[in-house]
């Protein structure tokens, strides 16, 4: 009887620990539920109290609705090789004016035969190619179509690191999208392939961007365009559609309104864009970082340019721009060619350590000096040939300093306007030339973007006769067969 009694507290301890372990996890349990409960109803009456992501989604649907009428979705078609066969792109563009003027991309149409524009209330119209600036890769269409409305602009305003800003397009050909993001950096360079014509001094942002976004505008959170969607900062698309750029990385880069704007009226009212000379050259190596204290880049002053005239010196370190800092050779090229000859440019530079600060009249820059090597690639692909200047001076004063065509591709533009390997190109038009850049700037300045026939007179490599040849880069017909 005593061991049975003695067992007695260690079976009641047993079993009070039992229930305990027992019962612990769901008490815990039934704890954290009405804890989780509380939390969202506590959530859910905040949500109700305030409207704030309520509004928030009512602003941005008020983009949407103010911006995407005024976006349209372009397709082209282009020919390819043997131009027996045609490949077909899409990109995206903008309303510019009520007269039926849309924004692209050069890249978009360039080259193209055929281009249709599809607007946001399903009205499709074939357009025409009022200009193209390969140099800044901007285009200009024109649609007769009636009720346009135009996307309005946030001209003359600065964009800030961190604006939130929303970009329109057809995203892999799916038509009218809209993505959200932010402007990540400023003055940006995105890279050879964009950069061909020393133009840069993009926006980037982190908008979703892709294939078939080529052209579409970068609005504000005021739907007003502040940019224009150019290319994605990863591996080129062989596909070509878009452009041929990659997919979205979270990278991506817009052409400023302001330089959009000085292109496009220059197109618009003339065919051709004329650009700002300021009359200085610099070594890219003595551009001077912000940190040293010493901002801006050391410059070389030819003794018969605008610069010249307007008192600056050798070694002068130029640091701002009409009130823009300098704080990188792209963007300081960009603001100059953004002012048109005759324009007043302030320029706020250092000599000797001692800040001054003086006003130039700009002089017309030549487009000979923009064709980089790669707008002569593409130029050079476009056309289907190849032409180097004179590799020598006895060759050069032989010819006039015509440039030599090196190769010429079987059914290519070149080679149906009769151009042959070995051919001297002395005048286009009725310009003479002497080097590569002058040709191509000929060229392009009478029109060989917009489908204009280019009549060039072509010195033979065999007989040292000269005949006349009329090159256009797309067969003259305005649709496909």
């Amino acid at each position: 009887m005593r061991r049975i009694i003695s067992l007695g507290p260690a079976l009641v301890v047993l079993a009070t620990a039992s229930s305990l372990l027992w019962f612990a996890p769901h008490i815990l349990r039934a704890l954290a539920a009405s804890q989780t409960e509380a939390q969202i109803l506590l959530a859910r009456r905040t949500i109700e109290s305030d409207d704030i992501l309520e509004r928030l989604n009512l602003a941005i649907r008020a983009v949407a609705d103010s911006v995407e009428p005024s976006v349209v979705h372009i397709d082209v078609l282009a020919p390819e090789g043997t131009r027996r066969r045609f490949v077909g792109a899409t990109g995206s563009g903008w309303i510019f004016n009520a007269r039926g003027h849309i924004v692209t991309n050069a890249h978009v149409v360039r080259g193209s035969r055929f281009v249709r524009v599809q607007l946001y209330d399903g009205r499709a119209t074939q357009a025409t190619i009022v200009g193209i600036d390969p140099f800044t890769d901007i285009a200009v269409l024109k649609i007769d179509a009636e009720t346009l409305v135009p996307v309005p602009r946030a001209s003359g305003e600065r964009v800030y690191q961190g604006d939130r800003v929303f970009a329109f397009g057809s995203p892999f050909g799916f038509k009218f999208s809209m993505s959200e993001g932010i402007v990540s950096g400023l003055g940006r360079a995105a890279g050879p392939a964009l950069d061909s014509g020393g133009f840069t001094n993009f926006i980037q942002t982190d908008a979703a961007v892709n294939p078939g976004n080529s052209g579409g505008p970068l609005v504000d959170i005021k739907g007003r365009v502040v940019g224009m969607n150019v290319a994605i900062a990863t591996a080129k698309d062989s596909s070509g559609t878009g452009g041929g750029e990659g997919q979205s990385s979270g990278i991506s880069f817009a052409i400023p309104l302001v330089t959009i704007e000085n292109v496009v009226q220059q197109l618009i009212e003339t065919g051709k864009v004329s650009r700002g000379f300021l009359g200085i050259s610099y070594d890219p190596r003595e551009f001077l970082e912000e940190g040293t204290g010493r901002g801006g880049v050391s410059v070389r002053i030819p003794s018969d340019g605008p610069a010249a005239r307007a008192g600056l010196q050798n070694d002068d370190l130029l640091v701002s721009l009409n009130g823009q800092r300098i704080t990188s050779l792209q963007g300081m090229r960009s603001l100059i060619s953004n002012a048109r000859p005759g324009d007043s440019l302030k320029i706020e530079y250092k000599r000797d350590g001692e800040q001054r600060e003086t006003s130039v009249v700009m002089g017309e820059m030549p487009t000979s000096a923009l064709i980089q090597p790669g707008v002569l690639e593409d130029i050079q692909d476009d056309l289907g040939l190849t032409f180097e200047d004179p590799a020598s001076a006895r060759e050069f004063f032989s010819v006039g300093g015509a440039p030599i065509i090196t190769s010429v591709t079987e059914r290519s533009h070149a080679s149906d306007a009769g151009l042959k390997e070995g051919d001297r190109i002395t005048q286009v038009g009725d310009q003479k030339v002497s080097t590569v850049g002058e040709a191509l700037s000929a060229m392009i300045d009478q029109g060989l973007y917009i489908g204009r026939p280019i009549k060039m007179a072509v010195r033979s490599i065999q007989d040292e006769a000269e005949r006349k040849q009329t090159l256009r880069l797309w067969g003259g017909r305005s649709k496909p067969d």
